[in-house]
């Protein structure tokens, strides 16, 4: 069996803020089919989830997101000036990466392309 990696859902109270968010992060658009309640975003690296929840699972989100950017320094500046918490800068001189919060407290990690590319899989 191959499983193939569909799409990152977020819960969120208030999800279309967030969607908007997250589509000027990465390029892509937003779509809005369930009136507000469940919206997509399309266009960047992968699809996107953002649905309406009541009371959203307290603690860490079990699962985060890993990006990659040619300029690691640029992009987390350019991610902390458009809302995104700084968490830590992490790792040492042969793989750096670092833990941010989106909006809405969803961790998420960017590290350079290159160290990613050389990073052994180990």
């Amino acid at each position: 069996m191959t499983l193939r990696l569909g799409m990152v859902n977020f819960d969120s109270r208030d999800p279309a803020p967030l969607a908007r968010w997250w589509a000027d992060q990465v390029g892509g658009e937003v779509a809005d089919p369930y009136d507000g309640s469940f919206l997509l975003v399309t266009g960047g690296p992968i699809t996107m989830a953002f649905q309406q929840v009541g009371d959203p699972t307290p603690g860490k989100n079990k699962v985060h997101l890993d990006l990659t950017a040619d300029d690691l320094d640029g992009e987390v500046e350019r991610l902390v000036n458009a809302g995104a918490t700084l968490v830590g800068r992490r790792g040492d001189d042969s793989f750096r990466w670092v833990t941010l919060t989106d909006p809405d407290g969803n961790e998420f990690c960017v590290a350079a392309q290159a160290e990613a590319d050389a990073a052994p899989l180990t």
